[in-house]
């Protein structure tokens, strides 16, 4: 392992967690240590990463135990910790006082933390700094069937807290509901109340367009507050399945000052740290980029922000352990970032973007988010290649052609 003065421990086992660590290990050489609850793909048995299975992984106690843990077995280290979830970095910015003074948990403060997932909150906040986002309607469970909206379908339905969402074990939940009919939006309303869910629903307008419509901001506000990258991503396509919609799959870096200037004057103004991750989706009808949520993290396809130029492990460790004034920047190398095999994203991508798509490939500035050649685990490259076969298959399964295929 590298000699630094740092190590970094995240919580998670998706590609949100591989692709940091790969951030890492590009940037520094080092091996990063991660819990997760399931000995899954990318991060089990993979070479750059000491995956650690912990069961018990989201209950509080454990996660601050686990915590205390490294920072016991590198106790003249920084202890970088990074959530890759919700629930984690909710667990993370209520830890303050309660972990060793080598941790350094890189989060806001609990209560705007809070405040923030809690979408109605966000939409609110939204409304107060010039923010926009789609015409919304918070549910409550008491309107039963008695409530109309001001708008037809198809209708848009998503919880308005993902942590006790997702905490109720139901896996027939979805992560967004797109409802083409009445019918359907409360028959969606009854299945999430009845899997145990208490808190509001949002209710949303459907932004017309395809995937392509969809954009991706991911920022870092260093511990003063103050922004200092921001990198946007024109999402190609996204998952389609059931559990996976909304997750990206195709990404193509791009910049727009006035979008990018407009979140950077939000996140300054509610004093906002570490890396926030913004959906967003370009309405065609007034050419307004409306956001449908801010993620207080790093999003899953993180990796698109270190494929084009910026490493996200550099932007940490140079704030907070280097101690540099890092300058305000917004990326402009383009770039192509994808979780799928290069057949399926070219199959199910508009045609208009694959000339881009071939040129950034032939220029080597093509990002495979765990296909990393710096991992020396053989496993790892056999449940990659298993990956692969399971995406073909999935997106085969749910995905439809682009609209300018025919």
């Amino acid at each position: 392992m590298a000699d630094c003065e740092f190590q970094p421990l995240l919580f998670g086992g998706d590609i949100n967690v591989y692709s940091v660590a790969r951030a890492f290990h590009e940037a520094y050489g080092i091996r990063t240590i991660a819990y997760g609850i399931f000995p899954a793909f990318p991060c089990y048995e993979s070479g750059i990463i000491d995956y650690r299975v912990c069961p018990d992984n989201e209950n509080e106690d454990t996660f601050r135990r686990n915590i205390n843990t490294v920072a016991k077995e590198f106790p003249e280290k920084k202890i970088i910790v990074l959530g890759c979830g919700d629930n984690y970095i909710q667990m993370a910015a209520h830890s303050r006082g309660h972990v060793p003074e080598n941790v350094i948990l890189p989060y806001i403060d609990g209560e705007l933390l809070d405040t923030l997932i809690n979408k109605e909150e966000f939409y609110k906040l939204c409304d107060q700094y010039g923010v926009d986002h789609p015409a919304t309607f918070i549910y409550d469970k008491s309107m039963g069937h008695n409530f109309e909206l001001p708008w037809g379908p198809p209708y848009i339905a998503k919880p308005a807290e993902s942590v006790t969402y997702w905490a109720t074990g139901d896996k027939t939940l979805a992560k967004v509901y797109i409802c083409q009919s009445w019918e359907e939006l409360l028959e969606s309303l009854d299945h999430v109340y009845a899997a145990g869910y208490r808190n509001h629903m949002i209710l949303q307008e459907f932004i017309p367009g395809d995937d392509s419509y969809m954009r991706v901001l991911t920022s870092y506000s260093d511990h003063n507050g103050r922004v200092t990258t921001m990198c946007l991503g024109h999402v190609l396509l996204e998952e389609h399945s059931p559990h996976g919609i909304g997750n990206h799959a195709v990404i193509l870096t791009e910049c727009d000052e006035e979008l990018e200037q407009k979140i950077k004057g939000f996140l300054e103004a509610i004093h906002y740290v570490g890396f926030s991750n913004f959906d967003i989706k370009y309405d065609r009808r007034d050419g307004k980029f409306k956001a449908f949520e801010i993620n207080c993290r790093q999003g899953r396809s993180n990796y698109y922000v270190t494929g084009a130029g910026h490493n996200i492990a550099k932007l940490l460790v140079g704030d907070l352990i280097e101690g540099k004034e890092l300058p305000f920047q917004m990326a402009k190398n383009r770039s192509l970032w994808r979780m799928i095999p290069k057949v399926v994203a070219f199959k199910f991508t508009p045609k208009k973007y694959h000339w881009e798509m071939r040129s950034l490939i032939r220029a080597g500035a093509d990002h495979h988010a765990v296909d990393y050649s710096g991992d020396p685990s053989i496993k790892h490259r056999l449940r990659l290649w298993k990956n692969h076969v399971g995406n073909y298959v999935r997106f085969n399964k749910y995905c439809k052609k682009p609209e300018d295929d025919g």
